[in-house]
């Protein structure tokens, strides 16, 4: 499954809404050394409830559009 995200870095709150097929994703740290996007990836675990090893960046390590993939396989859904 591949999950869409739009990211706004250096926010005042943190934030995430699904608009259309794509979330859109505020996060207090900057762009810096990577900070923002493992901030991404702790966001994505608990909102799809998915361990961090099961999530991959595809593309966007350094622009605000990503596209991650995500495997389901071997995980329960509740």
């Amino acid at each position: 499954m591949y999950v869409k995200v739009r990211v706004t870095t250096g926010s005042k709150k943190e934030a995430c809404e699904k608009i259309g097929d794509t979330f859109h994703i505020a996060v207090k740290e900057r762009s810096e050394q990577n900070q923002a996007n493992k901030r991404i990836f702790e966001l994505l675990e608990k909102l799809l409830k998915i361990p961090k090893k099961k999530i991959h960046m595809i593309k966007g390590h350094r622009g605000p559009s990503k596209l991650f993939s995500v495997d389901e396989s071997g995980i329960l859904k509740e």
